[in-house]
């Protein structure tokens, strides 16, 4: 992972464009590579695989730079919240279903 932020970092130097990076334009970024990603299943199941790749590395892709930009470890945020999502969904009670936590019994 810290290879591949460091190749993003370094693609983003040569073109100068980590002045356009602020974390408010990192994150819109991210919400709008989302809604590209998003639009490729829109009106049913048939996507081109291609065009799929490419927005979510656009996603991925502008996530690193904020978490970068944050000073956050992307693996350690991850494996913080997926600790977090555990104790609001413990297994024998969220297994297989997809109701929200505060409505499992």
């Amino acid at each position: 992972m810290e290879d591949l932020v460091k190749k993003i970092i370094e693609f983003n130097e040569e073109r100068d464009w980590d002045q356009f990076h602020s974390p408010e334009n990192l994150a819109k970024s991210i919400s709008i590579e989302a809604g590209e990603l998003l639009e490729c299943f829109q009106w049913n199941n048939e996507y081109d695989i291609e065009e799929v790749k490419d927005e979510l590395a656009d996603v991925i892709n502008y996530c690193l730079l904020l978490a970068d930009k944050l000073k956050l470890n992307p693996e350690k945020i991850v494996l913080d919240k997926m600790e977090k999502t555990a104790i609001k969904y413990p297994i024998e009670k969220a297994k297989g279903i997809s109701t929200k936590y505060n409505k499992l019994n």
